[in-house]
C-alpha cells in the first residue's frame, strides 16, 4: 500500500517537497518508499506533470 496521496495535485506537492527536502533524485525517493518509478511517472503524466531531473522536481 502506497503512503503517497491519491489526489494528483496533493501528490504533486508532496513529491516535490520530499524531493526538495530529502531525496537527491526520483530514483532515491522510489527506492526508499518502495514505489514503482514508472508507475509514479505515468500517474503524474496523466495529471499533466513530468519529472525534470535537472530541477529534481515535477513540473
Amino acid at each position: 500500500m502506497s503512503v503517497l496521496p491519491s489526489d494528483p495535485v496533493i501528490l504533486f506537492s508532496a513529491l516535490n517537497a520530499k524531493l526538495r527536502d530529502f531525496y537527491p533524485s526520483l530514483d532515491a525517493l522510489c527506492d526508499d518508499l518502495d514505489e514503482d518509478r514508472q508507475a509514479l511517472v505515468d500517474r503524474m503524466a496523466a495529471a499533466g506533470f513530468r519529472y525534470d531531473p535537472e530541477r529534481n522536481a515535477f513540473v
